[in-house]
């Protein structure tokens, strides 16, 4: 299977429950750091947006996108990542077409009690993907807003370390600790790194 791009649907979710300046801005930052609107991102229906980025992004996107917004209380993101190819580009994302975007709307709408999947051309990458995935949702879908803050920042500054996060967020080097560990945060990017290892064997 020949993966190129990578497409990212998403809607937020409790999105009607708080005014769109309470998650928005934060949406519009994080999407902005992977590209640029409307031809890499595009937030259409209010609440819904769509994302392309690199394969091997796509999951660090997704998760750097989950940090982001769980950083308001009450609002969570589903998303579904779609990888395959792009046969037409137009310059809004949300016009153009391929596989990837496909496969991507059709695990949107597949997701019931799960906030993020995978699905691609290869059932074996989809099926381990998407068990750890739901492992991993009982730690991510859980992060309260301070927890999230830290692993947004983490994210944000790969090469920091905890000191150094500790510095930019003014918070002890504990207090970055604990988060990171309650987070789950090695665990997830052990599981960035399967994911990687993965879709070079596609």
């Amino acid at each position: 299977m020949k993966v190129t791009t990578a497409i990212i649907t998403g809607d937020i979710i409790n999105s009607r429950k708080d005014i769109p300046e309470a998650w928005l801005p934060n949406l519009k930052r994080v999407l902005n750091t992977y590209g640029k609107e409307p031809a890499q991102w595009e937030i259409y229906r209010g609440d819904s947006f769509q994302l392309e980025v690199l394969p091997e992004k796509a999951l660090e996107a997704a998760i750097h996108i989950k940090a982001t917004l769980k950083q308001k209380k009450g609002i969570d993101v589903r998303m579904g990542i779609g990888l395959g190819e792009k046969d037409y580009s137009s310059d809004k994302i949300t016009e153009s077409n391929g596989s990837a975007f496909v496969f991507s709307g059709e695990c949107f709408e597949g997701l019931k009690k799960q906030t993020l999947a995978i699905k691609s051309n290869s059932e074996e990458l989809d099926t381990s993907m998407n068990l750890m995935l739901q492992l991993a949702a009982l730690s991510m879908d859980h992060w309260l807003p301070a927890t999230s803050r830290v692993v947004r920042t983490a994210l944000e500054h790969p090469k920091s370390n905890q000191k150094e996060l500790a510095g930019i967020l003014d918070k002890s080097q504990s207090n970055i600790s604990e988060a990171l560990i309650r987070a789950g945060f090695d665990e997830v990017k052990k599981m960035n790194q399967f994911y990687i290892s993965q879709l070079i064997k596609l």
